[in-house]
């Protein structure tokens, strides 16, 4: 299955624990009716980081320091290379040979709500002699919280949450007590209880949050003031297609009846995208649609409170990336290939693996691209030693941990088991090979070709990238992932990755225990439109977050989305309203 993030952190799972806290109401108290409370409420909160915004770099004789944000801290150089630690951040940079930049990645603390670190590229421009400057732009750590309370026929008062971060408060309903000026929020299933304040004179509704040690305090909105809970706000009429605006990120732009295909069953799925209503019960919840045709972006729309430059969480659909850097580190001639034991690459744990039998021995590059390890590692199992969750801090070294898991099967055979930590191992394949930090690499080969910015990688808590799933992207620049494999490895016609790595990446490799079939960290399906089956391959990552590639009608398809942990949902999007709203639109014949 993809249903998995990144990590589960410890924030997380005090998240969690938050929901299953019984916290008490006043003994002996009678609720009065929660009427006054009947409405929409909604806490926004911007949680870090703090230190941010315009970096200078200044050299003066051998001495470097660096200011950003009040701080001013000692900067170091060793060679080229450029290194600053400031209590909120850290810079991992490089200085140009010409000496007019400094490029290279902001490392800022860890984020509440993921319990991850990020690495986001920066480049600092010299303004003059000894003097050199850019913007930080870590990654916003955001929680949004909507309270919508109901009045129910029988004078009842229910409320139910929605969270568009991390889907929190999901399928869950709550019954409204309002004593004096205490809130009760009991849910309907009566194991989680929450208690809070209500204070009629100001209007305002505080709620505590134990897992931030902190208290929201919500205000009444009307439909125009939640940006996050509806599709758009404020309301607005019948949709009206416009063509995507054409910027400085590769991107050609058309509408859909240049390269094809009818715009009205474009615009039939954003209407019912933008009809879709909160409600108590779990609805799509589409953040961002993206359609692209002949290489061309035809379409391009947001929703919940998501725009063009925000980065989205793409969760496992990460995963693609590991398997696309191998291949790039494969044609550069980096000395292993897909039939390369893996313990033989970590020459640092020889004689330190553990349960290295034979079967161990055997396991190659190519078996953890599909999955096929025969570890004891399976995500869907919770008590799997090797379950995505066992990665966290008390784990030193998470390759290391990985590689010392025991056995059950033999590795290979077509029959893949999903375990985050394989596709996570990759990256000490390719750290190990081509002797870079991940994220240095994914930026120069990735990235860079691929004209993106604004990007956060995660990282494992030793700074290096976790391949595993996480990284916040654009979404024009997610979608290009899909239009690099479907144009056989090239960007606006300049060779990213080979063609054979490609091919052979999208193939039929291993077999999942549901009966999909897996390529190298590609999902590949089949679906029908009208008498005809297409085969399509894709990204597939927890929530709703899907790079979709159907080569014979050269399509490429986007959906963001924050149905976390609700396969239910956003399995939808690829079997329903692809070939329902999106396939079906394509007047023109496909590829023979």
């Amino acid at each position: 299955m993809t249903l998995h993030a990144s990590i589960v952190s410890s924030s997380t799972r005090r998240l969690i624990g938050f929901l299953l806290a019984l916290l008490p109401f006043h003994v002996g108290a009678v609720p009065m009716p929660a009427d006054p409370l009947v409405g929409i409420w909604g806490s926004e909160r911007i949680l870090g980081p703090q230190v941010q915004g315009e970096l200078t770099l200044v050299r003066d004789g051998s001495t470097w320091r660096a200011r950003i944000a009040g701080f001013d801290v000692p900067a170091r150089l060793e060679g080229r290379k450029v290194s600053v630690v400031f209590p909120g951040g850290e810079l991992r940079a490089t200085l140009a040979e010409n000496g007019q930049s400094i490029t290279g990645h902001w490392i800022q603390p860890r984020v509440i709500m993921s319990g991850m670190k990020f690495a986001t590229p920066v480049e600092l421009r010299a303004l003059q002699p000894g003097v050199w400057r850019g913007i930080v732009t870590p990654l916003e750590d955001r929680f949004s919280l909507y309270l919508v309370v109901q009045k129910q026929p029988d004078a009842s008062v229910t409320a139910f949450i929605r969270n568009p971060e991390r889907n929190f408060g999901n399928r869950m309903l709550f019954r409204v007590e309002l004593q004096d000026r205490t809130v009760r929020l009991t849910s309907t299933k009566g194991d989680t209880q929450i208690e809070g304040t209500f204070d009629a004179q100001s209007g305002r509704l505080s709620l505590p949050y134990p897992p931030f040690d902190t208290t929201f305090d919500f205000t009444r909105r009307d439909r125009s003031q939640v940006v996050g809970l509806y599709s758009r706000t404020p309301a607005r009429g019948p949709y009206a297609y416009q063509k995507p605006i054409a910027e400085d990120d590769g991107w050609t732009t058309a509408s859909p009846s240049d390269v094809g295909m009818d715009v009205q069953p474009l615009h039939q799925l954003v209407q019912r995208i933008l009809d879709q209503e909160p409600s108590q019960e779990s609805v799509p919840a589409i953040q961002g649609l993206l359609i692209a045709r002949h290489g061309k972006l035809i379409v391009e729309e947001y929703f919940q409170g998501f725009d063009k430059e925000r980065p989205h969480d793409l969760r496992s659909s990460s995963k693609s990336y590991a398997s696309l850097m191998i291949g790039i580190a494969l044609d550069q001639g980096a000395p292993f290939t897909v039939d390369t034991p893996v313990a033989s690459l970590f020459p640092e744990y020889k004689g330190k693996v553990s349960n290295l039998d034979a079967r161990k021995r055997k396991l190659t590059v190519a078996h953890l691209m599909t999955m096929a390890t025969g570890l004891a590692c399976d995500d869907d199992n919770p008590d799997s030693p090797g379950n995505e969750d066992r990665l966290e801090d008390s784990v030193p070294d998470w390759y290391k941990y990985t590689l010392d898991l025991p056995m059950v099967r033999a590795p290979g055979g077509g029959k893949a088991v999903y375990c985050s930590a394989n596709i996570n191992l990759l990256g000490g394949v390719l750290r190990n090979t081509t002797r870079t930090w991940i994220p240095e690499f994914f930026t120069q080969n990735v990235a860079t070709p691929l004209q993106m910015r604004g990007y956060h990688l995660d990282l494992m808590p030793d700074g290096e990238q976790y391949l595993g799933g996480g990284i916040y992207m654009r979404p024009r620049d997610a979608l290009k992932l899909g239009q690099l494999y479907l144009s056989g490895g090239t960007w606006n016609g300049k060779r990213v990755v080979s063609q054979h790595w490609v091919e052979r990446s999208v193939a039929n490799q291993a077999t999942m225990p549901d009966g999909r079939t897996y390529g190298y960290t590609w999902w590949r399906h089949e679906l029908r439109v009208g008498d005809r089956v297409y085969s399509q391959y894709e990204a597939s990552g927890n929530g709703g977050q899907l790079v979709m590639v159907v080569p014979e009608l050269d399509l490429v398809v986007l959906f963001t989305a924050g149905n976390y942990n609700h396969v239910a949902l956003w399995r939808k999007f690829r079997e329903e309203l692809l070939p329902q709203y999106i396939m079906a639109a394509v007047t023109t014949p496909p590829r023979p």
